[in-house]
């Protein structure tokens, strides 16, 4: 699936929890739909996918609600804390450390959850490397050393004279024409950052603490990922701080949702076995992460792209699956078309 399509269908699944948490919360409390440009994005994205989508979202969407409505009281049970606001939050508050793309909020009692909404990934913060950026002070507080940036800018400034010059030339260079460009750039760019990043933890403290805080965002938040091929839903309760899970009133949660432990040390951090753009970081208390650096854009930039992938959390993280087939819509759906099929349509 091409980005452009995964993007939009990830837009489309926001605007479809949205209305699933609009549908099935409408219990007789006031419930509002703030209107804003992501808004109304989403659901011209949500109104453009097709028939054969549409249902698929909006499955997903309501077994994510369904689990999540078990797990925060708060959402049905208002206590005269009205309206439950509903909202999405746009890019740039990923940018800004705040990666829930859904927000809930009560404003009277000061009340909010937010759902990251993933479709068919579990890719968690994007972030780049440039000779500009300094990954050690945006990430963990500290700043990166001369040294690192002493390997990293020819690199980078070498690729920005590449692209001013074809730039010039009326002919922007791409990536595709560059031969070894791993061996070029991505493993000398990779292998400085993980030197950099162990010289950093070796001389600063909670550096893994400070990463596994930055790469999943200054907000505890609910994971919701869909699984089309397998009709089901998954949802992992991120909860750092302690802030999901709250009783309303009396009304308690049917399941208790622990605070992670946070990271105290890396084990490891490498190449990935076999390949030349990916790192792993291996922490203690069950946290790992995959780092795959890339140049997203077919046109040459002076800057990477990490994409990152929490491939392990801790054995205590709250995960739960919803089969799509609870939905009584799509149980009904699936009943029609297995009937169809019997019939030979």
């Amino acid at each position: 699936m091409g980005t452009g399509i995964q993007t939009s269908n990830g837009k489309a699944f926001e605007y479809a929890c949205v209305i699933a948490l609009h549908e099935q919360l409408n219990n007789g409390q006031e419930i509002i739909i703030e209107p804003s440009p992501q808004m109304e994005t989403a659901q011209n994205l949500y109104d453009a996918i097709s028939e054969d989508m549409k249902p698929l979202l909006d499955a997903a969407a309501r077994a994510a609600v369904r689990i999540i409505r078990r797990l925060e009281p708060q959402l049905a049970e208002s206590k005269g804390n009205e309206p439950l606001f509903l909202s999405l939050q746009a890019d740039a508050e990923g940018i800004r450390g705040d990666v829930r793309d859904v927000l809930c909020i009560r404003k009277q009692n000061d009340w909010e959850i937010g759902l990251s909404c993933k479709h068919n990934h579990h890719a968690v913060k994007h972030s780049r490397l440039s000779d500009t950026i300094d990954f050690g002070q945006e990430w963990l507080g500290v700043p990166c050393s001369k040294q690192y940036f002493d390997k990293v800018v020819p690199l980078f400034t070498e690729l920005r004279e590449i692209r001013d010059k074809s730039k010039a030339g009326g002919n922007p260079a791409l990536w595709n024409d560059v031969k070894g460009k791993a061996e070029k750039y991505y493993i000398p760019v990779l292998e400085a950052f993980m030197e950099e990043l162990s010289r950093i933890n070796s001389e600063n403290e909670n550096i893994p603490e400070k990463m596994i805080r930055y790469l999943l965002g200054r907000y505890d938040f609910y994971k919701v990922i869909t699984d089309d091929r397998n009709k089901t839903t998954r949802v992992e309760a991120i909860n750092i701080s302690g802030t999901l899970n709250q009783q309303s009133g009396n009304v308690k949660s049917i399941a208790k949702v622990p605070v992670l432990k946070m990271p105290t040390q890396f084990y490891h951090i490498g190449f990935k076995p076999g390949s030349d753009n990916t790192i792993e970081v291996v922490c203690d208390e069950g946290w790992q992460i995959s780092m795959r650096i890339h140049s997203a854009s077919s046109r040459i930039e002076p800057s990477l792209k990490f994409d990152v992938n929490l491939i392990s959390l801790p054995s205590s993280v709250h995960t739960q699956i919803e089969p799509w087939e609870n939905d009584p819509e799509m149980a009904q759906r699936c009943r029609l078309g297995m009937y169809a099929k019997m019939l030979g349509k």
